[in-house]
């Protein structure tokens, strides 16, 4: 036999020594561990049975281990439940509704809500509110006798229908009245604050819209009254734009299609012969209403 073939033969032998060596220190620790393990198992089954036992023998403290858990098991509800409580209840307010400025479109008639969805669209505002608007547009103007469409196309012109906005000389909410000029007025709402309320700042801007006109003669002289261009020779062209706004409102409350991006300065010939209606008669709106929106 050559002397490399027994070199291989003695390696072989002694890996297969080494490696049987190893295998039977494995399984000796491995069967060494298991039996440690089952005893200690046992160990601690015969402690639990040994507890369990005795516990159940004494039923004072049976009960006494059942009110802890009981105890133990309320604290953890109430206190997975507290988080939710501090969070909602005090933030919780079922009558917010009734301080929301909105109305459903649907509940306008078809002309009141046509109006409604293009002034929404026209001035990226929601729907709702600017229905609740255009509602009480339509049953103000009449009182009064100012046309539902000049009062919406001034509030857009004013404030495209911001309530909160205010110029910088002071005037306030959708129809930028001067709420220190026209501080009494807002007595009747509760004060001057009333003047970012959006329906009641819109009946105020009426009422002083209304006496406007009144002192001019007309409808276009008294928009350059209302917005204090009565002495000048130039309105900036407010007047111009107000008028063609209502001239468009008239169009779309009429079922005509408007673009919603329709331009401002261009002359409005349609909506001007409409301006100056007779207003509503005194048997359709008794006098003591009308009255009273002017005090």
């Amino acid at each position: 036999m050559a002397l490399q073939d027994r070199i291989r033969i003695k390696a072989c032998a002694a890996r297969d020594a080494c490696t049987g060596s190893v295998s039977v220190f494995l399984r000796d620790v491995g069967n060494g561990l298991l039996e440690i393990s089952h005893n200690s198992l046992a160990l601690l089954g015969l402690v639990v049975v040994t507890v369990a036992l005795f516990v159940f023998s004494r039923a004072d403290l049976r009960q006494d281990i059942e009110t802890t858990a009981l105890d133990w098991l309320q604290a953890r509800h109430e206190a997975r439940a507290e988080p939710a409580e501090i969070e909602e209840a005090p933030l919780a307010e079922p009558d917010a509704i009734s301080r929301a400025t909105a109305t459903d479109p649907s509940e306008l008639n078809r002309q009141q809500a046509a109006v409604a969805q293009w002034l929404a669209r026209r001035y990226h505002v929601a729907p709702e509110p600017v229905s609740r608007l255009v509602q009480e547009a339509w049953t103000v103007g009449p009182r009064v006798g100012v046309d539902p469409t000049l009062i919406l196309a001034i509030m857009a012109i004013e404030s495209s229908f911001n309530p909160f906005a205010q110029s910088s000389v002071g005037a306030q909410g959708l129809m930028q009245v001067m709420t220190r000029v026209h501080d009494q007025k807002y007595e009747r709402f509760g004060g001057i604050l009333a003047a970012f309320d959006p329906v009641t700042n819109l009946k105020v801007g009426v009422q002083v819209l209304k006496e406007c006109i009144t002192r001019a003669g007309s409808v276009e002289a008294g928009l350059r009254f209302y917005v204090g261009a009565a002495n000048q020779v130039d309105d900036n062209g407010y007047a111009s734009k107000v008028l063609v706004e209502q001239g468009y409102l008239k169009h779309v409350a009429g079922g005509k299609t408007v673009p919603a991006t329709a331009p401002l300065n261009v002359p409005n010939p349609v909506a001007k012969p409409l301006l100056d209606a007779p207003p509503a008669k005194a048997d359709e709106h008794p006098l003591p209403e009308r009255v009273a929106l002017l005090r």
